[in-house]
């Protein structure tokens, strides 16, 4: 899953790809090495501050509608938390949608995609963006995530969303320390048991950045790369990813050794 960030502050890339032509560039590079491309319009960035529904819209749905045009059998993920803005982006071509809130900041999303039948990925999330990071604190890390993970699984079946259309994100560096990534990490296969995919984002994150001494998010490249083997090794089924043509390489290795 390649990521897209039309937003002018995404902890990584924030402002790089918020033209059309820009964005199209981006895609275009990434093509080769992609099978899902997620566009997100509002940063979830530690402290990052919310936008509207109308401001969001503006931002992603013209680049929707243009990757959409020039690439139509691309399969599009819209990264939101607000249902209008899931409608809207599925009417102009995307085809599934990533709430890092799994359904919680906005009441009508699992409802709407009950009604639309798309696939979508539930993320777990400690509090929100602009306080997730403020001293996050877990009973059991791996066992409380788990368990909030299959709860949203059953929320989202008791709204009529097909089983086969759900996914799961334990939300690595979403309200939490160092040490609970790499617990998570290491535990991944716990999360193999609720049967549903399970999709990664490790990409350029904070704990890299602390682990490698590398305070800037562009230069966490190989860092990312071992956290991607590592997510592969313990059962990742996507990875979420600012460069696919190095980590590509790196999952057909990965693939070839544990798949």
């Amino acid at each position: 899953m390649g990521i897209l960030n039309v937003t002018p502050d995404s902890f990584s890339d924030g402002g790089q790809f918020n033209s059309r032509d820009a964005a199209l560039k981006q895609v275009t590079q990434m093509l080769p090495y992609i099978d899902i491309l997620d566009i997100g319009g509002e940063s979830t960035r530690p402290n990052a501050q919310p936008v509207s529904a109308a401001e969001e819209e503006d931002r992603i749905l013209p680049i929707i509608e243009a990757i959409r045009a020039e690439y139509p059998n691309l399969p599009i993920s819209v990264d939101t938390v607000k249902a209008s803005v899931a409608s809207s982006a599925i009417a102009a071509g995307a085809d599934m949608l990533n709430d890092v809130s799994a359904g919680r900041f906005d009441l009508d999303m699992l409802p709407l995609v009950g009604k639309l039948q798309v696939p979508i990925f539930l993320m777990h999330m400690q509090g929100e963006p602009r306080t997730m990071q403020a001293n996050p604190h877990y009973r059991d890390v791996v066992q409380d995530v788990k368990q909030f993970l299959i709860d949203a699984i059953s929320v989202a079946k008791a709204w009529g969303i097909s089983p086969n259309l759900l996914a799961i994100d334990p939300g690595i560096g979403f309200g939490k320390t160092l040490e609970h990534n790499l617990e998570l990490i290491r535990n991944l296969s716990a999360f193999k048991t609720i049967k549903a995919p399970l999709l990664l984002g490790v990409s350029r994150k904070t704990f890299i950045g602390k682990l490698c001494d590398r305070p800037e998010p562009s230069d966490r490249l190989y860092g990312t790369i071992a956290a991607c083997t590592a997510c592969i090794a313990g059962g990742a089924d996507i990875l979420r990813v600012h460069d696919p043509q190095e980590i590509a390489d790196a999952c057909r290795v990965c693939d070839a050794i544990w798949r």
